[in-house]
């Protein structure tokens, strides 16, 4: 175990609270006008799968458990879960849906993701931060809309729904944040 400050914290992390293993969903450094600044983290519990949300000083010592983080390789989805490879050793690793949770629709086959693994057991796992899909169905151009100011609704291929410029038609392949889904650019494929 190693003693960080709060503020360190990111997305992904895992730490040791009371001898329970949580892994940070969402961590969000606040600088109020007045008063300390505070670490707000969103964690779920490893063992169990609670979520829970705790605040701390920025500068608080929180213990951060030792976790091993190795790039993998993402291979396919079944009943068991979703199958990764070890690109060094060929070791395949599966991984249950409730750490996947809602990163699922952006995993593509041959993706390299880090997983995080404490004890040989997959504890998290980090996407790259954008990712490539289609368009599968949007709204057609309406006239009178610009460019700068108003997106409209589409479907990726991947079933998520995100918000695209109104250049963008049904079969453009777009690229988007793994995060939230959101539109960065038209693919340059």
């Amino acid at each position: 175990m190693v003693k960080v400050i709060a503020s360190s914290l990111r997305k992904g992390n895992v730490v040791d609270k009371d001898g329970k293993l949580y892994v940070i969903l969402f961590a969000e450094n606040i600088h109020p006008g007045k008063g300390t600044p505070v670490t707000q983290l969103d964690m779920r519990r490893i063992s169990d799968g609670v979520k829970v949300s705790e605040r701390y000083r920025t500068t608080e010592q929180v213990e951060r458990a030792y976790v091993e983080e190795r790039e993998h390789t993402f291979l396919y989805s079944d009943a068991e879960g979703f199958h990764f490879m070890n690109p060094e050793t060929y070791d395949q690793v599966a991984v249950p849906e409730s750490v996947v949770g809602e990163m699922a629709p952006y995993l593509l086959e041959g993706m390299a993701v880090q997983i995080s693994q404490h004890n040989g057991i997959a504890i998290s796992l980090v996407l790259p931060q954008r990712a490539t899909f289609e368009v599968v169905e949007t709204e057609p151009v309406t006239k009178g809309q610009t460019a700068s100011s108003s997106y409209k609704p589409a479907t990726l291929s991947n079933g998520v729904r995100t918000a695209v410029p109104p250049h963008i038609s049904a079969g453009t392949r777009v690229v988007v944040m793994t995060a939230d889904g959101a539109y960065v650019e038209r693919a340059k494929d």
